[in-house]
């Protein structure tokens, strides 16, 4: 039996045009939105190397050069200021040289039509036959182990393509998030033999929502060859298309339910402004006082204003 490969690269995809926070994002990428004092992004690249991964390829556009900055080595003015403010600007040097040791980086400017499978067929090349972590850079699952470590358990386990999932909570899910259905292994894991997007809560083939992350094995790149020879003009390309054909090939994809994780989609602003005073309540440093702020202080603003 052939040894398992094992997963040193990721790819993120960026190249998205963020217009649900313009004209925030009008010339900052929104992946750079910052959670308290950390950027969305970095969030995702520090899990991932937590989990072992060492190659990280973010496929970005023209306007994302902030992206590549802010992984890059901090400038020589940066670390001069910092240096003279001594101690007290110590852990704040080296945090921002830290940043530019997480991994390796490369980028790719993404090219082709639109849709979630092209930045895939952007990187093959960097891929090559090796299996690979999938991310958006916008959202994520916060769970201890990391969902990342959870879907490698379950890909060394099974050694074949590996969908994260969440169970939906609320009907509006169902319309918001692709599902899948098939055999259920054990409780948290689906053998797929289906992937239906936003089907709505009648049709959908089960209640694990695929979201926020994604093991693909190599051969999903031939597949995306074949989805990309189904588009008709206009049409965009998506990593499910191919998907669904893998599944017709016969080839095994698995639905793992992320364990004791919650789900934070910064994609658009209401669960954005969520997902900050969610981290900012358990921050070290701000969440005492910004716990006291939102029990005490903030209803008596409110009051003043209802009246």
């Amino acid at each position: 039996m052939a040894q398992l490969q094992k997963i040193r690269k990721a790819v993120i995809p960026a190249a998205g045009f963020g217009t649900r926070f313009l004209p925030a994002t009008k010339a900052m990428p929104k992946e750079m939105l910052p959670i308290i004092d950390k950027p969305i992004i970095q969030y995702v690249v520090e899990e991932l190397v937590d989990a072992g991964i060492s190659d990280i390829i973010i496929v970005t556009g023209y306007h994302k050069r902030t992206i590549e900055d802010h992984f890059d080595a901090p400038s020589l003015d940066l670390i001069e200021n910092l240096r003279m403010g001594g101690e007290k600007k110590k852990p704040l040097l080296e945090d921002v040289e830290r940043i530019a040791r997480l991994a390796n980086f490369v980028y790719v400017r993404q090219k082709g039509p639109y849709g979630n499978g092209t930045p895939l067929l952007n990187v093959r090349h960097l891929i090559g036959d090796e299996p690979f972590i999938y991310t958006w850079s916008d959202d994520f699952i916060a769970a201890s182990p990391s969902r990342f470590k959870q879907l490698l358990a379950v890909y060394e386990e099974y050694g074949c393509s590996v969908l994260a999932s969440i169970r939906a909570r609320k009907v509006e899910d169902y319309d918001r998030y692709g599902f899948a259905g098939g055999k259920q292994l054990n409780g948290s894991l689906i053998d797929v033999d289906t992937i239906i997007e936003k089907p709505g809560k009648q049709n959908a083939p089960s209640d694990l929502a695929n979201v926020s992350g994604f093991i693909f094995t190599p051969d999903i790149f031939n597949y995306l060859d074949s989805a990309m020879e189904n588009l008709k003009e206009g049409e965009e390309l998506f990593y499910n298309d191919a998907l669904k054909l893998m599944l017709n090939d016969g080839k095994r994809v698995l639905a793992a339910e992320i364990k004791g994780g919650t789900y934070y989609d910064t994609g658009n602003k209401l669960d954005y402004l969520k997902t900050v005073v969610e981290f900012g309540l358990v921050h070290n440093e701000l969440g005492e006082p910004f716990r006291d702020y939102l029990t005490h202080d903030l209803p008596s603003l409110l009051a003043k204003r209802d009246r």
